[in-house]
């Protein structure tokens, strides 16, 4: 079953709390929420200006508010970059308190990913061997605490398909699955219907970003990431890669959560969100 939901992130650049996109989720009749995390403590946060919750808020005392409205937690961002050698001791830490977070909070997925460019002096296969230790660290709490690891198409490595090939396959365990990323593949050059039927075995959680045409014309190929749609979801130039997404999903009975990422400018999420429904229906 296709189930709609939207990350935090878009309200970053409108300088608000999670409580207003916990609110607006509540209030048009959204079931799921997807929380950014922070692993210590950024001033603009604590001043009420940012969206993303710090892993030293009390787990329980969030999962009461949003029981109080009716949320439930479809996935916590933890997506230091696991190329880079900081990885294995600034990510590891910060993935790990995720998972126990994400336990604490009943959200079953914690996200990652690599940078937005490769690692400087490092070849390929050393970045491969960098990768396949933090997973090795990472999925040995992730079997324990019951939490599935995604790995999110967004940099040099894993939107290329054949290496994301390779990184899902390093460890042969139910708790390495991928969050695909409509708006990601699509940037990077990919087809985003393609790039899903290759891998629609792995998913477990969507990222739901459409593109404007004048980014894609100046950008795509080149870039391998957006960070949000500044175009509601359906207006732009990979609306019909999202319907075939979405198409593919209802063919393959898949169960799972469409976390819109569109920016939070008026009645942007709203244009998503009644796009995206009827996409599901139809």
């Amino acid at each position: 079953m296709l189930k709609l939901g939207m990350h935090t992130d878009n309200w970053r650049h409108f300088d608000a709390p999670y409580e207003v996109p916990c609110q607006f989720a509540h209030d048009h009749g959204m079931e799921y929420i997807e929380f950014g995390t922070i692993d210590g403590d950024y001033f603009v946060q604590a001043l009420g200006y940012n969206p993303h919750i710090p892993l030293h808020t009390d787990p329980l005392k969030l999962k009461a508010y949003l029981d109080s409205l009716g949320l439930k937690v479809s996935q916590l961002d933890a997506a230091y970059p696991i190329s880079f050698p900081e990885g294995q001791y600034r990510g590891i830490p910060y993935t790990l308190r995720t998972i126990q977070f994400a336990k604490a909070l009943g959200c079953p997925c914690v996200d990652t990913t690599d940078g937005a460019r490769k690692a400087e002096g490092y070849t390929d296969d050393e970045v491969m061997v960098l990768i396949k230790q933090y997973y090795r660290v990472v999925l040995e709490w992730a079997e324990r605490y019951d939490i599935i690891i995604n790995v999110e198409p967004h940099g040099p490595y894993t939107t290329d398909p054949d290496t994301m090939e390779r990184i899902l396959s390093m460890f042969d365990s139910p708790y390495l699955r991928m969050n695909f990323d409509t708006g990601n593949t699509f940037i990077a050059g990919n087809d985003p219907v393609e790039f899903l039927r290759r891998f629609r075995h792995k998913v477990t959680h969507c990222h739901i970003k459409d593109v404007s045409e004048e980014l894609a014309k100046a950008v795509r190929g080149g870039e391998t990431g957006i960070s949000t749609s500044v175009v509601a979801i359906g207006e732009g130039v990979n609306a019909d890669n999202i319907a075939g997404c979405i198409e593919l999903l209802k063919e393959i009975n898949w169960d799972g959560v469409l976390s819109i990422e569109s920016e939070a400018a008026p009645g942007k999420i709203e244009q998503s969100l009644e796009w995206l429904r009827k996409q599901i229906r139809v």
